[in-house]
């Protein structure tokens, strides 16, 4: 069975005209059509809107898929639930996945052993043994879940998995005793999830909060995006990589603003894109700030799934579905899009973004020029020299021709005699274990592993900030001269602080960029005027000397690159290793929590009272615990990397026994609340205008005394003072964190007040009991001038707070009294149902235990 979309084109009124976006999740709504959650008033209104229309929807993903770092903490909470079942009487077996979930283990690696052949082995050693705890926790949830799968560490990244293994396009199920299908559709915990919109598949990043939520059956409350048609003309240029496409979109659309919206692809220059470099710019959606980035199946989409292993009859059944039903690529459709951008592919050309952010694109030329100036000097480094070389990132390393382009220039600069200096941490992380044998079989992996680019491990590492501890006598030149050093790697971001704590200039770039810069040493050199380096006989190399030739790339991907190799990676992608299948784990139904542990304590999201009440003022004369710019990422506000030794979440771990050795970093530590909490904020690069230095620092009001952001916070939560969050434009850009809103709940803060908001924290915190306000007008907040003595009052209640609705918000302080505009983001009738009960999570809770089972 199916739903028939011919059909519903003939009987719905402008559904024929709609983006596929839009088809695709009107055929979700038909199927899930129920009368209460969704009605057939719905379906007809979102067929007939226009893109200005306000409707609000109850999307139904028939997939979850999960990174351990975000998806622990869901698994977390839903062990919590089935302590609360039993509590009342019921089964803990009553509380299970109600779709299909997948949890990748992927973020967990850290790069400790590179430029030596062993460091794989010792990376995932050292893993396995630092996530202990961790890892038996998912085995355990493994087990006890029915429709729970975890992929072990050391098989890849979730969302190579995803697009090479898991992701269906068309997804055949059996209910209530008939065959159904289906477009594939999912969410997922990490906001790179919409790299399965290169495949056709309608997806896009969720927080843990909300994912955990669909888990247990609730729809996804949202309102219908915008859609905007991508028009793409021409041809990439010979030696213009996925890489450079991406980053050139990344600041075209930032520029155009798309924060929200789904980007969809058409026109004859996408048939000119294979599939790997589809997946890599849909990839790169969470930077261009869009929802998702759907290219729609065709023909090589097809090819593609048969490369990675799907059977034949399984390609045919999704192509005859996808045709039958009008998701098949058309340019000829008329289609109505909010907006159209164009693009000529041919004009894309060899760039870099940095050294702060994805948005920074600069052509090689310019890059020297972004260094700091003037200039700083160690005793054997100055400003600008490259300290680490990392091809890594889900974006691009299982990219065919973006990989085996790294290994032909590695394969050249061999031949000259290039090296890359020893102070550099040179690092090779593939998304995908398949990369490995085809550059093997290449020849290629020699080339890479003699310059210093050793497999370290197949996981996120550099990219998420998993870098490792630089060299000691580096480490200590570094903070001597108070030098920006840089990083060079092939990921997704490079926000401040988030690479490496020491690194300050971080830039984005193509896997074969990141070895020419490791060769060149620095980003102070021109590369398109300047020598790389000297070969052997003194001579000057340039980087077209050792460019390979875009015939020779295509060539060895024609004849390198197999069926046969993804078939045999992804045939025990379950099973794990040794190290995997020794590890011991609990059993039983419940969960045995330890009230030693420092990685797993029984999370209190499920009894937290609302922060709001009926009958008082959303907000009271609330202070200022931090005031912010913009641009704060949730690496600002959640970091994942190192535990500093001066931090409260230190000073907790040493009161409870644990060494700084065995600190391992905040995103391991997720599971245990009390020092996730004693995080939040406390990113080393964070810069809050109340205090001088940076870092997780404030003061407490009115006396003024510096303290920790956890320490302010539990001073006022004694004061029983409310407290606020007051930041700038793009507030909580970034992954798809819910810590970062988690955190920002137990600290205590009612609201966060922004001049905007990306997407998925937005959700986060209205799904956390959070309020975000976003002020109407960027002037008039900018004429506020908050400052650390003011006090922040609301004109509103409850009872009189609606979706969307405009609120006056009035501060008053040394400056006298002033008001703005702010508005309610809370979007949809189902998010102010989850902020008037404190959160979603006590409300799926109170409506799964109170149903008998």
């Amino acid at each position: 069975m199916a739903v028939d979309m011919r059909r519903a084109e003939a009987a719905l009124p402008g559904l024929d005209r709609k983006p596929l976006a839009i088809r695709l999740i009107v055929e979700n709504l038909l199927r899930n059509e129920d009368g209460i959650s969704v009605t057939a008033d719905d379906i007809r209104r979102v067929a007939a809107s226009t893109s200005s229309d306000v409707n609000e929807i109850a999307f139904r993903p028939t997939r979850v898929v999960m990174q351990d770092y975000a998806g622990t903490p869901a698994l977390i909470d839903l062990a919590a639930l089935r302590d609360k079942a039993v509590a009342v009487g019921l089964s803990p077996e009553s509380i299970n996945p109600q779709v299909p979930s997948d949890l990748v283990i992927d973020h967990s690696l850290m790069v400790h052993a590179a430029r030596t052949p062993e460091a794989f082995k010792q990376n995932l050693t050292r893993e396995l043994a630092d996530n202990e705890e961790r890892f038996a926790f998912l085995k355990w949830a493994e087990a006890a879940f029915s429709g729970l799968h975890v992929v072990p560490p050391g098989q890849g990244i979730i969302h190579q998995i995803n697009i090479e293994h898991l992701a269906e396009v068309v997804s055949d199920r059996t209910i209530g005793g008939q065959r159904w299908m289906m477009p594939d559709t999912v969410i997922g915990t990490d906001s790179h999830t919409t790299m399965v919109n290169g495949l056709g598949v309608l997806g896009w990043g969720v927080g843990g909060i909300e994912a955990e939520a669909v888990m247990l059956g609730e729809p996804v409350s949202m309102l219908i995006p915008p859609v905007i048609g991508v028009r793409l003309t021409g041809d990439l240029p010979a030696g213009i990589l996925a890489t450079d496409l991406a980053l050139h979109l990344t600041e075209i659309f930032r520029k155009r603003g798309v924060v929200g919206a789904i980007l969809e692809f058409g026109g004859p220059g996408v048939k000119t894109l294979p599939v790997a470099d589809r997946t890599t710019v849909a990839n790169m959606s969470p930077e261009f700030g869009s929802m998702a980035s759907l290219f729609p199946s065709d023909q090589l989409t097809m090819d593609y799934l048969s490369l990675t292993g799907r059977s034949p009859d399984r390609v045919a059944d999704i192509a005859a579905y996808l045709k039958t039903n009008g998701f098949w690529a058309d340019d000829d459709r008329a289609t109505d899009y909010a907006d159209v951008i164009d693009i000529d592919l041919s004009s894309i050309g060899r760039v870099i973004a940095g050294p702060k952010r994805p948005e920074e694109r600069r052509d090689l030329s310019s890059l020297p020029a972004t260094v700091p100036q003037p200039t700083q000097a160690g005793r054997t480094m100055i400003d600008g020299d490259i300290v680490i070389a990392a091809i890594t990132s889900c974006t691009i390393t299982s990219n065919p021709k973006s990989m085996i382009a790294a290994g032909l220039i590695a394969r050249n600069a061999r031949k000259l005699g290039l090296k890359i200096p020893d102070r550099i941490k040179t690092s090779l992380a593939p998304g995908s274990r398949v990369v490995r044998d085809y550059l093997e079989q290449a020849g290629l992996l020699e080339d890479l592993s003699g310059l210093g680019f050793e497999i370290v491990g197949f996981g996120c590492t550099t990219c998420v900030g998993n870098s490792g501890d630089l060299l000691d006598h580096i480490a200590e030149e570094i903070d001597e001269a108070n030098l920006n050093v840089a990083a060079v790697l092939s990921g997704n971001r490079n926000f401040e602080g988030r690479i490496h704590g020491k690194v300050r200039l971080n830039y984005l770039m193509a896997p074969p960029m990141v070895v020419a810069y490791a060769l060149a040493g620095t980003v102070c050199k021109d590369l398109t005027v300047e020598p790389i380096g000297m070969n052997e006989a003194g001579e000057p190399v340039m980087l077209a000397d050792i460019w390979p030739d875009a015939r020779e790339i295509d060539k060895l991907v024609a004849n390198e690159v197999s069926s046969a190799q993804f078939l045999a990676r992804y045939d025990k992608v379950f099973e794990g290793g040794e190290g995997w299948q020794a590890l011991k784990a609990p059993t039983g139904s419940t969960f045995p929590w330890s009230p030693d542990s420092a990685y797993f304590q029984r999370p209190p999201f499920f009894d937290l009272p609302p922060l709001f009440t009926k009958g008082r003022a959303l907000l009271e004369n609330a202070r200022p615990l931090l005031i912010l710019g913009d641009h704060i990422t949730t690496d600002h506000i959640s970091p994942v990397g190192a535990i500093a030794n001066d931090s409260p979440a230190a000073d907790y771990l040493r009161d409870h026994g644990i060494v700084p050795r065995d600190f391992n970093a905040y995103g391991a530590r997720r599971g245990d609340h009390n020092i996730m909490v004693r995080g939040t904020f406390a990113n080393t690069r964070l810069t809050n205008t109340m205090v001088e230095r940076a870092g997780g620092w404030t003061r407490i009001m009115p006396e003024g005394r510096e303290a920790s952001v956890f320490d302010a916070s539990e001073a006022y939560a004694s004061r029983k003072e409310p407290i606020v969050v007051v930041a700038g434009k793009n507030y909580g850009a970034g992954s798809a964190r819910d810590w970062a809103a988690k955190g920002t709940r137990l600290l205590g803060c009612a609201a966060v007040i922004a001049k905007s908001f990306e997407r998925i924290h937005r959700s986060n915190l209205v799904r956390l009991g959070v309020l975000p306000l976003q002020f109407v007008d960027e002037a008039e907040a900018d004429n506020l001038a908050i400052a650390p003595e003011d006090r922040l009052s609301l004109d509103s209640d409850l009872t009189t707070l609606e979706p969307l609705r405009q609120i006056e918000l009035k501060v008053t302080g040394p400056a006298g009294e002033r008001t703005a505009k702010v508005i309610a983001r809370v979007d949809t009738l189902d998010e102010l149902r989850y902020l008037i009960a404190g959160g979603i999570l006590p409300s799926v809770a109170e409506k799964l235990l109170s149903k008998p089972e």
